[in-house]
């Protein structure tokens, strides 16, 4: 399996007279000479997301810092005993958050919880009473 990494642009190099189709990142602890032309010509410090060794996406640094904390999360969990409140540090971005259904779900969710209602109500009122 192949996981996309968020690397940070430390500077642009030039390839026969094209500066900027080729940038050194880093996250801090690995570097990478990463293929930029998917995602255009970055400055350095815009995150990327980079995969089998070319930019795929902008990252903007929140969401950067999220994946990177999944990817952490996801070395705690392979550990012998992993720490359980490792975890919710994390995934901080969705501790105390209700899950939301995409758009298109929502819909049918609501006709569905509309139409167990009325069966419920349905036989309450069917159901004779002692």
């Amino acid at each position: 399996m192949c996981i996309g990494v968020p690397l940070q642009v430390e500077s642009l190099e030039s390839h026969d007279g094209d500066e900027g189709l080729f940038a050194l990142c880093t996250d801090g602890a690995q570097r990478e000479r990463l293929d930029m032309r998917l995602v255009g010509r970055q400055a350095p410090g815009t995150w990327v997301l980079s995969f089998l060794g070319a930019a795929r996406r902008v990252l903007d640094p929140v969401e950067a810092a999220q994946i990177r904390d999944a990817l952490q999360a996801l070395h705690v969990a392979l550990q012998d005993e992993p720490d359980p409140a490792a975890f919710d540090a994390l995934f901080a971005d969705l501790i105390d958050r209700e899950p939301q259904l995409p758009p298109h779900l929502q819909a049918q969710a609501a006709a569905a919880a509309s139409a167990a209602a009325e069966a419920k109500a349905a036989a309450v009122t069917a159901t004779p009473p002692g």
